[in-house]
């Protein structure tokens, strides 16, 4: 003999509301606005070419959060009077830096400055 299952409904379970488009662009637009935050603020800041990474830990100089936002601002005067490859002399410290790439490119200390000469530089900038 074949028994009968008895089919008893249950109730469905709450679903998740569908985002609508406006709200899935909304979610892109903030997204995106705090991407192209983040990179206009990563554009202001001055990197380090491995050579010079190399230069300053051979010749054990930190450059700390004060000293590179000082850096920052020479590039930025001299990338206002149209520099390309500019020297900017920070105290004892002299950098030959990429305006335009906002990349200082090499390092050279007091000692080694006075016996060294810098060639491929359009502008000098003193730090103070």
């Amino acid at each position: 003999m074949v028994s009968k299952i008895n089919f008893i409904p249950q109730p469905l379970k709450p679903v998740k509301p569908v985002q609508s488009t406006a709200t899935v662009a909304k979610a892109k637009a903030a997204t995106f606005a705090e991407i192209l935050n983040t990179q206009t603020q990563k554009q202001g800041e001055v990197k380090l070419s491995a050579h010079a990474q190399k230069r300053l830990a051979q010749r054990e100089i930190v450059l700390g959060a004060a000293e590179m936002a000082k850096i920052s601002q020479a590039l930025q005067l001299a990338d206002a009077k149209g520099a390309k490859d500019s020297l900017l002399i920070y105290g004892d410290l002299a950098l030959v830096a990429s305006v335009k790439n906002k990349t200082v490119i090499t390092a050279i200390d007091g000692q080694k400055m006075q016996e060294y000469v810098f060639t491929n530089i359009d502008s000098a900038v003193f730090i103070k």
